[in-house]
């Protein structure tokens, strides 16, 4: 038997960690953008847009209303809180950001906004900002 590499397990966990964050980011950017479009996200909608079953979507809402995150009306759709729309808007910071780097480094629009959808959720703060310190350097604009 060999012996457990807690860098491995660290890694491991870290891109759990982020496959779930990613999930609630997506959730969090669609609300954003349905909200802005129609006043408010209704759940059918949500699902529908994200292509998964309504009981997926009201599961994922209950998490972001659990976090914090979103509030819902009776009657009416899900609306983000304060924190919510702040997240919404990192995330689409980050999207901007990720496109731009893959725009400077060659890459097509159509394929740099399909890549950045998935790069956006995992990439690290770190590791953005050195995307954008090099996008600057090369006289580039993130978000």
């Amino acid at each position: 038997m060999s012996e457990t590499d807690p860098s491995q397990i660290k890694g491991f966990n870290r891109a759990r960690e982020r496959a779930s964050r990613a999930l609630l980011e997506d959730y969090v950017e669609m609300i954003a953008d349905l909200a802005a479009e129609f006043g408010e996200a209704r759940i059918t909608e949500i699902a529908a847009r994200l292509g998964v079953a309504h009981p997926t979507a009201t599961k994922a809402v209950a998490r972001l209303k659990r976090e914090g995150l979103a509030v819902s009306r009776p009657y009416r759709g899900v609306f983000l809180t304060e924190a919510g729309e702040a997240l919404a808007e990192q995330v689409r910071a980050r999207h901007r950001t990720v496109v731009a780097l893959l725009r400077a480094v060659g890459v097509p629009e159509d394929l740099a906004e399909l890549d950045a959808e998935g790069i956006e959720h995992h990439v690290s703060t770190r590791t953005l900002k050195a995307f954008e310190a090099f996008l600057a350097s090369q006289g580039g604009k993130t978000g």
